[in-house]
């Protein structure tokens, strides 16, 4: 994958369900093995995540077939009270860049 970085050791800035959420953003039909890929996680745990944010209202979707169709709750505001106020779209803005600028600006290492 294009701009992906390789696996990291220790702690990092973003958590795992922000991840999943941005690469659902990135791509609503995404299936669970490419969100695993792209966040490097297992499917089990990106399962688990889905599960959560459908739980807590971050996260909806939709069946057609064999395909999920996600849709995300972008005015849910965020649940730790340091974020107060601050809503799903405000993080995602952050997280979620044009797959165009992603492939012309690498991330340095």
């Amino acid at each position: 994958m294009v701009g992906v970085p390789e696996s990291h050791t220790g702690w990092t800035f973003i958590t795992s369900h922000a991840r999943v959420l941005a690469a659902i953003a990135d791509n609503p039909n995404a299936r669970i093995r490419d969100i695993a890929a792209r966040c490097r996680l297992t499917e089990r745990a990106v399962s688990r995540i889905i599960s959560d944010l459908e739980q807590d209202g971050y996260l909806s979707h939709t069946r057609d077939g064999r395909t999920n169709t996600y849709r995300i709750e972008p005015n849910k505001v965020l649940r730790h009270p340091a974020e107060a106020g601050l809503s799903v779209a405000s993080l995602l803005s952050l997280l979620v860049q044009d797959e165009t600028d992603r492939i012309r600006k690498p991330v340095a290492q």
